[in-house]
């Protein structure tokens, strides 16, 4: 008896070990200090990402003029659509050989890459379901507005079009697992995209109507509950106004009105989203994430994509389950740090999937590397560039590659911090180490070239301490001034600064900046249209 009992203990031991192990050769996050770390091959990795145009990655023919571009603006990741409609023309039936050549060819190119999966939702509509699905309203009904008018968005409400949606994501997730794992080419999956509901707040199909009568979710109310203290204060204020009741329907636990519709929506959305990214983890549990459409302050629920995973309801998608291990925003609007911190107010990391892609998008991934300390940032629709060699987007990116086990070794111990200036917001000032750092736009020099420009260029930089007296300061348009945190009374003076590279992780300097560099000693500054790291050496006297 003895010899079976230590035998099955002995199999146990190495089915955890086995698991344990698998668990590690799989992307995933950890946490580090107060932050979360994306690890990929048993490192820490930062998205240099951009996000590919909706229909460039339909055919290979189609993406063979874009690889270049994508290198030549040192990405490592390239975040790019898998349709439904293509892997599963005919109902039971699957081709992955685009997901395959996808793949290959990234390998070939040393990138890395977040699939999207444009399921039942793309950007609210159900655009990218299979023709079988579109096909056959009955058996895969759609929602419905106020008026019994149908429109082309998959109702969540429907059974059948869970089923579809969860098979097809669990059979691309099983072919991932057998075709990548060793390699980990894939790093991350966005379930579904920019989901949403229109043009009315809630949906009103039959299925709909009957699910807003019954009473809220057991789980929900319980997740209310037990995070009462930590919900969001929009969501909050809702249950409050309506006596913070823990029974009862939709309208008697948080009112009558649109909010309701939406907070409604929001719970099935989520429920629906939840269950897919569970089954494609049961084959494959990489990690997973959903991006929302950010609403405007204006706009009521029904006139944005209502329900989605936005801010304001935010705790309604988290209570619905635990597959989805974060929620992103997705940038159309100028209010970069207020949307920011909405998503990270509950400690969550950041991933910036999808920004336009304008001037100011390279300067908002470094200082969202810096100040957020995110797991990555990606424009979209990376291969409209003319010349890729010359884009800043480029430079930033290599500074950033440079310096990744620096920050990866730092991050989550408040020592990294990110700085986003422009004429409107000329000055930021931020505390490390033993210093006070007063950080200004370049063209705040009267001497700059552009300091009489109308529109000065956005610029930012990123600032990490190594010793309390010694930091790394990396970006562009930037001069920072010293002075000491404790002793008011002491002059902070610059023993070293240098300007270099990382060689294999390892510093280089490449010039010693002295007397005109530094302005005789009073600053450090790195031009508008200059990309540099340079190392800083303080100290204080009286």
């Amino acid at each position: 008896m003895l010899y079976f009992l230590k035998k099955r203990f002995f199999l146990l031991f190495i089915l955890f070990i086995q698991f344990g192990f698998s668990q590690e050769k799989i992307p995933n996050f950890q946490k580090r200090g107060n932050k979360t770390q994306l690890i990929v091959n048993g490192k820490p990795f930062i998205i240099r990402g951009g996000e590919l145009g909706n229909s460039s990655a339909t055919t290979m023919e189609s993406m063979e003029p874009i690889w270049t571009k994508l290198t030549d603006m040192n990405l490592n990741t390239v975040l790019t659509p898998i349709y439904w409609e293509l892997i599963e023309k005919e109902e039971g039936k699957f081709d992955f050989s685009l997901v395959d050549d996808l793949i290959m060819r990234a390998r070939k190119e040393n990138l890395k890459l977040v699939f999207l999966w444009f399921g039942s939702w793309k950007n609210s509509m159900s655009s990218h379901a299979p023709e079988w699905m579109k096909l056959n309203q009955k058996k895969y009904p759609r929602i419905k507005d106020d008026k019994n008018k149908s429109h082309e968005i998959l109702t969540p409400f429907s059974e059948n079009n869970l089923t579809a949606d969860a098979n097809a994501f669990q059979k691309l997730m099983k072919h991932i697992k057998d075709f990548d794992q060793k390699e980990q080419t894939v790093i991350m999956i966005q379930v579904e995209n920019e989901i949403g509901m229109l043009p009315t707040a809630r949906d009103y199909s039959p299925q709909a109507n009957i699910a807003f009568k019954k009473e809220v979710p057991v789980d929900l109310l319980r997740y209310m509950q037990s995070n009462k203290e930590k919900l969001v204060p929009e969501f909050l204020e809702i249950w409050k106004k309506n006596g913070s009741k823990t029974k009862g329907n939709w309208e008697e636990i948080f009112g009558k009105s649109l909010s309701t519709d939406e907070i409604f929506m929001a719970w099935y959305f989520s429920e629906f989203t939840n269950k897919v990214a569970k089954a494609g983890k049961e084959a494959y549990s990489i990690p997973m994430f959903v991006n929302a459409a950010l609403n405007a302050p204006e706009k009521k629920p029904g006139e944005y994509p209502s329900a989605g995973p936005l801010p304001h309801v935010m705790d309604v998608w988290k209570a619905a389950g635990k597959s989805i291990d974060f929620l992103s925003p997705d940038f159309y609007n100028p209010n970069f740090k207020h949307w920011n911190n909405l998503f990270t107010r509950q400690g969550d990391p950041l991933f910036i999937p999808e920004h336009r892609f304008d001037a100011t998008a390279p300067f908002k991934g470094l200082y969202a590397i810096g100040h957020y300390e995110a797991i990555g940032f990606s424009p979209f629709s990376i291969e409209s560039v003319a010349d890729a060699k010359k884009e800043p987007l480029g430079k930033i990116y290599e500074l950033v590659k440079q310096l990744t086990p620096v920050i990866e070794a730092n991050k989550g111990q408040g020592k990294i911090e990110g700085v986003l200036l422009d004429k409107e917001n000329q000055q930021q000032i931020i505390q490390l180490g033993n210093y006070e750092f007063t950080f200004k736009h370049d063209y705040t020099l009267n001497w700059s070239d552009g300091a009489k420009e109308a529109v000065w260029p956005m610029t930012s930089a990123i600032i990490i301490e190594i010793t309390p007296d010694e930091f790394y300061i990396s970006g562009s348009g930037i001069v920072v001034t010293f002075k000491p945190l404790k002793n008011k009374e002491l002059n902070v003076g610059i023993l070293k600064i240098d300007q270099g590279i990382f060689e294999n992780g390892i510093w280089k300097t490449i010039r010693h900046f002295n007397g005109d560099q530094t302005h005789q000693g009073r600053h450090l500054r790195i031009a508008v249209d200059d990309y540099e790291i340079q190392k800083l050496k303080l100290y204080s006297y009286e």
